[in-house]
């Protein structure tokens, strides 16, 4: 195996990390609630605070960490991540517990940030859209791969010994990337508010917006998709396990094909994709009258939801690279940020309708995230357009 490919796999672990380390709480909620000795509700809000701290702190930590190297940096918060999670896993209370979580929701993001920056300096340029959709990639396998573990080893033993095997990853993945990492990559420094002008890019705040408003598309109908699949489509208990696997699967399938969009075209395609994810939320209420018509429109919508992730990526990337050095750090954290956000917003969106209009009729509302979606992808190809043609101007003069 050359260098370049035990590197890329590290930084896939640690993608892969994060992600068992984020979504696994889910999965063992009712074990963690019962004993702490807290509800189970309770015991929610833990997801509820992990996602914000990582929404507030990744930007924060990003824009004040800058004026240090990347290599130092990240094995520092991989160290601070590796300390939480132990810690996590030695917890006896719900307060302390929290705490944990709430230390590594904090570096979380920045690592992530971190990783794809190392991802763009080590891959070769034609290499670089699949590496980053393997990133992607790490936290879908996470969901299906990371987390049926962990709830087998929370049941068979105890949701503690499920955090010690995260950081028994964390401690190798540590290890192995002190190895072979580059010490030292392209990094340019500046203040908070030479960053901070990344965002008034208008192919970045639009850009920014695309990723939220595809999030809150898919959290609409997403954050139900339980009650969708039992109560919606009638699937029983002992299917779902398998359904959720399936869609797991797709998602992953889903990070590949963004791989390959961001390779051959970029986000010049995309707007054909949220033509199909308008079409696909707007037929949703029929397709939920047959089990296989509804389930099939649920594996679709998972394939080509994700089919923005790695285009959006190298454009963040591309733009920061070549007018806005000093910020790339912050432009690799952008997609993270935004779709975090999207997902509140969905979520709630979805819990209104629900509410209002029943469980069948989310697709609607998700359709018009869509279509908003669709908008704005237009005007940013548009956007990158007319800075290419001005570009091609200013050389010629």
């Amino acid at each position: 195996m050359t260098k370049y490919r035990w590197q890329a796999s590290a930084l896939v672990l640690v993608a892969f990390m994060l992600g068992c380390n984020e979504f696994m709480v889910v999965g063992v909620l009712s074990d963690i609630a019962r004993s702490l000795r807290v509800t189970v509700a309770t015991a929610g809000y833990l997801v509820t605070i992990f996602a914000v701290v990582y929404a507030v702190s990744t930007p924060l930590i990003t824009i004040l960490t800058n004026r240090f190297g990347h290599y130092p940096l990240l094995m520092t918060l991989m160290v601070i991540f590796l300390i939480g999670n132990t810690w996590s896993g030695f917890t006896s209370s719900y307060g302390w517990f929290l705490l944990t979580r709430m230390i590594t929701a904090a570096v979380a993001g920045t690592i992530e940030s971190l990783i794809i920056v190392f991802a763009n300096d080590i891959a070769p340029r034609e290499k670089r859209a699949m590496l980053i959709s393997w990133l992607a990639a790490g936290f879908s396998i996470a969901s299906v791969v990371g987390v049926p573990v962990g709830t087998a080893i929370s049941t068979a033993y105890s949701w503690h010994v499920a955090f010690h095997l995260i950081s028994v990853v964390s401690l190798v993945t540590c290890l192995v990337m002190v190895g072979i990492l580059p010490r030292h990559i392209k990094h340019v420094s500046g203040t908070i508010k030479d960053q901070l002008v990344l965002l008034t890019d208008r192919r970045i705040y639009l850009g920014a917006a695309l990723i939220l408003f595809t999030a809150a598309a898919m959290y609409t109908y997403y954050t139900y998709i339980r009650p969708l699949l039992t109560t919606g489509l009638g699937f029983g208990t002992t299917a779902l396990n398998w359904l959720l696997f399936v869609l797991g699967i797709m998602s992953i399938l889903g990070n590949r094909l963004s791989g390959k969009i961001a390779e051959r075209h970029g986000l010049t395609t995309m707007p054909r994709f949220y033509v199909m994810d308008i079409g696909l939320l707007l037929c949703l209420p029929v397709a939920m009258q047959s089990r296989v018509a509804g389930f099939g429109v649920f594996l679709v919508l998972t394939l080509i939801i994700m089919a923005v992730n790695s285009p959006i990526q190298v454009h963040f990337l591309d733009v920061a690279e070549a007018s806005y050095p000093q910020s790339v750090a912050l432009a690799s954290s952008l997609n993270a940020i935004f779709f975090n956000i999207g997902i509140s917003v969905g979520s709630a969106t979805a819990s209104v309708m629900l509410t209002r209009v029943g469980l069948g009729y989310l697709g609607w509302g998700a359709a018009v995230f869509a279509v908003i979606s669709l908008v704005i992808v237009i005007g940013l190809n548009r956007a990158i357009a007319a800075k290419r043609a001005a570009v091609v101007v200013q050389e010629s003069k």
